[in-house]
């Protein structure tokens, strides 16, 4: 049985990882708590890292970013929270869901765990058998999205993910940064601009009353940039994470003219731009959030409103009303 392995060791790994399907690094300044915790996910098939500090555990997640963190919320030097916070605030790392161990169960630490980005957490005595099941569950989560912004990154799509409770911008794509930052200016520390987190707040409330979210328009001088939310089906009911989908006006008035010439809602224009791209139902439903059944659903009502049977009269349908 492999032991933990030493700080000074790590960077010998490094070039060992890419290879690996799941990577978790556990900090821990405990030896116990690692050896239990390392011997537990490494009879589960993942490959573990290790670091005792706050320091060692950034340094190593820059040089090799790992799929989940373990992260012990009370350690000598630099903290959880402040490490976890500081993964957040990196590009590189900010998309990385950190599950906290901690022995303070009280509210005000929990919400600090929370607010410094921490998608879970487990108290001490640690029970591997729980650590395992919400890892596996917080994995899944991450490779949803993981694919989804692979793939809004790979045809230039401007999309970002909100928490709803702290306005927190979770993973982005660059021309959404581009534009957050032509609308709206410099936030800091990845914070959404409080008009769209207005927006995002109204929208909610509607959508769990069963209503479909409401689209909104940005008005810059002469640029108009719209933007449509969508709820992160995969995502834990504690997360409270939205999907902003954002366009400039030639793209968003496209869509507008399907919602008005075929009667669609937005959400059913939107899988009907990416069945025009080509993308399978499952590859629609990573990108918006959303299962491949519910994606099949909005299909099927959108070939009812337009009077088709296939995927390829939809489109060329759809592609002649935008250019006439």
């Amino acid at each position: 049985m492999n032991k933990p392995v030493p700080d000074a060791l790590l960077p010998v790994l490094t070039p060992q990882l890419a290879d690996a399907s799941d990577v978790v690094l556990i900090v821990d300044d405990v030896p116990d708590n690692l050896a239990v915790l390392h011997d537990a996910l490494d009879e589960s098939g993942y490959t573990v890292l290790v670091a005792t500090s706050g320091e060692a555990a950034l340094a190593l997640a820059a040089k090799a970013p790992p799929d989940i963190v373990l992260l012990d919320a009370l350690m000598p030097g630099l903290n959880g929270f402040e490490v976890a916070r500081r993964l957040k605030s990196e590009p590189a790392t900010a998309a990385i869901p950190i599950i906290f161990m901690t022995g303070l169960t009280e509210t005000e630490h929990v919400l600090e765990g929370f607010g410094a980005g921490g998608a879970d957490y487990v108290t001490k005595p640690i029970r591997p058998r729980e650590v395992l099941a919400r890892i596996a569950a917080h994995l899944g989560i991450a490779r949803s999205q993981r694919q989804a912004r692979q793939a809004l990154d790979a045809f230039g799509h401007a999309t970002l993910v909100v928490r709803e409770r702290d306005g927190r911008r979770g993973w982005q794509t660059a021309l959404a940064r581009d534009l957050l930052l032509r609308y709206f200016g410099e936030m800091p520390d990845h914070q959404t601009p409080p008009e769209l987190m207005a927006w995002v707040g109204r929208q909610a409330i509607r959508h769990r009353a069963g209503a479909e979210p409401q689209t909104i328009t940005i008005h810059r001088g002469a640029g108009r940039l719209t933007c449509s939310l969508h709820p992160l089906e995969d995502a834990a009911p504690s997360e409270g994470q939205w999907l902003v989908v954002l366009r400039e006006a030639s793209e968003a008035a496209m869509l507008a003219s399907w919602v008005q010439a075929f009667a669609l809602t937005t959400r059913e224009a939107e899988v009907l731009y990416w069945v025009i791209q080509g993308k399978t139902n499952r590859d629609i439903g990573d990108i918006l959030g959303a299962s491949p059944a519910t994606v099949k659903k909005h299909l099927e009502r959108v070939f009812g409103k337009l009077g088709v049977e296939t995927r390829t009269a939809a489109a060329s349908l759809a592609m002649s009303k935008a250019r006439g």
